[in-house]
């Protein structure tokens, strides 16, 4: 039993989430815990493959009377973002996470918790060691690599998987059942500069923007969040109006798909403008926090001495730079007609960083329109190259388009209401999940998507609601003995 968690019911979930946090598990180093899946798998006799890629999949017979019920993949994804507090000292390559319990709530002691998606993981597991629940034939499928580019289910090959149904458990929401899913594009901007010398007579200092919420570039987005680059360059472009200010260096950000939390920039200034910078970034301060208080408490912008940098960008690179992050889109561009209170499609400024002469920007555009898409990464598209910038785009990744008539809708809706005495809201998701990228290489495969409550996910207040595990279990074990027979 696990020390932290094992107490909590249903207890198979619980022991198997609590292991899972012990390996490290970021994106393209998974094999520590896909190690531990496939020890579970072998330690129960299942039958184990895996493909080329590192994907994992693990079939279970039917229990006794359940042969002819249509065949079920349970999917989830085993890699995690590692997202950290500066404050905090934290090898994700190397250290497990440190879960603990506030309340009413599972956290992470600095880091994300990787409940995204470990809890759904966790549930596969149960599922697969279980011997009292009724379900028929049953594959469980583990992805790699999910958050950085879906690039597990983009491997799979077409005809691997048996399953007619397959159950996603990588929604964040109990109570939500989700029947469809945005598609994505990531656009990556460069501009070159040519480094000068530091001037004489001239001060440096580190401006930054910190103790924002950052969180999920889909699931959140819509909810008004600081971005913290678009406030730092808004920053420096205020202050460049009527001041000398040179940058060395701007970073901010660091996953396409999480809203910058922090974002840093080295700056010098005449020594004589010393003091007004100071005075300017103080007021600023106060302006910012004031606009964002009822959404980021603890937002805060802060100047301090730095040393003097032997190299700054050049100015005509800098005011390129400047211009295009401040007019480059970040939020919702546009609203669902169709599914009332739903983002349609939007736009994250993801990244910005300086290396060396580079400045490197990453921007990930969403949207459940493929047309729309095309249209918000054309938008940004042309704001960097009317800058100057290199442009180039990533493949991008299929939406899920919703099926209203599907089976496995009908017996999640029927099993909630039976358990609840209410429909369940059906929906789908500003987000990217595998289930468009199976859809296109299994199109017939019928598609739900569910799971447990959590909020912040891909930050480090990422949490899982505890009192809703036990409902997302129960509503995963009373809808497999209820699946349609062939």
């Amino acid at each position: 039993m696990g020390e932290i968690l094992g107490h909590l019911k249903p207890s198979l979930i619980w022991n198997h989430f609590e292991e899972i946090c012990k390996y490290p598990r970021p994106s393209k180093k998974e094999e520590k815990i896909a190690g531990y899946v496939i020890s579970v798998g072998k330690k129960l006799g299942l039958e184990i493959e895996r493909d080329k890629f590192g994907n994992i999949l693990i079939r279970k017979p039917a229990t006794a009377g359940k042969e002819k019920l249509k065949k079920v993949v349970l999917q989830s994804h085993i890699d995690m973002v590692c997202e950290k507090n500066r404050d905090v000292e934290h090898d994700f390559d190397k250290d497990p996470i440190h879960p603990y319990i506030d309340g009413e709530w599972v956290k992470a002691k600095g880091t994300t918790l990787g409940a995204d998606n470990g809890v759904g993981a966790a549930a596969a597991l149960a599922v697969l060691e279980s011997k009292d629940i009724e379900h028929g034939p049953l594959e469980a499928l583990f992805t790699l690599d999910e958050e950085t580019g879906l690039t597990g289910a983009s491997n799979l090959k077409k005809g691997w998987l048996k399953a007619d149904i397959l159950i996603n458990m990588d929604s964040e929401e109990l109570g939500t059942l989700f029947i469809g899913c945005s598609g994505g594009k990531n656009t990556r901007s460069k501009f070159k500069s040519k480094l000068e010398k530091a001037p004489k007579n001239h001060s440096s200092f580190e401006i930054k923007v910190a103790g924002l919420k950052g969180g999920h570039s889909g699931l959140e987005i819509h909810v008004g969040r600081g971005n913290a680059v678009k406030i730092l360059n808004r920053l420096i472009w205020a202050y460049s109006r009527n001041n000398k200010i040179r940058l060395a260096e701007i970073n901010g950000g660091n996953k396409h798909n999480a809203i910058p939390r922090e974002a840093f920039a080295i700056v010098a200034v005449p020594k004589k403008d010393q003091k007004k910078l100071k005075k300017f970034v103080t007021n600023f301060n106060e302006t910012v926090k004031k606009e964002f208080e009822a959404v980021e408490q603890t937002l805060n912008v802060s100047i301090d001495a730095h040393q003097m940098p032997q190299k700054l960008l050049d100015e005509k690179t800098q005011r390129k730079l400047v211009d295009a992050l401040y007019a480059v889109p970040h939020g919702v561009i546009k609203m669902s007609n169709d599914i009332p209170g739903m983002v349609e499609t939007s736009n994250n400024l993801a990244v910005v960083e300086t290396s060396g002469k580079h400045i490197n920007i990453v921007t990930s555009q969403r949207s459940s329109v493929a047309s729309e898409n095309e249209d918000i990464t054309n938008m940004v598209t042309s704001v960097f190259l009317l800058a100057g910038a290199e442009v180039s785009y990533n493949d991008g990744y299929p939406g899920w388009k919703p099926d209203i008539k599907s089976e496995i809708l009908k017996v999640f809706k029927s099993t909630f209401t039976r358990m609840y005495g209410k429909e369940p809201e059906v929906t789908a998701i500003h987000a990217g999940l595998e289930c468009g990228i199976i859809k296109e290489k299994y199109p017939d495969m019928d598609m739900i998507s569910f799971g447990p409550t959590m909020y912040g996910v891909h930050s480090p207040d990422e949490k899982l609601k505890i009192d809703t595990v036990p409902e997302f279990w129960n509503q995963l074990v009373n809808s497999l003995k209820n699946i349609p027979s062939n």
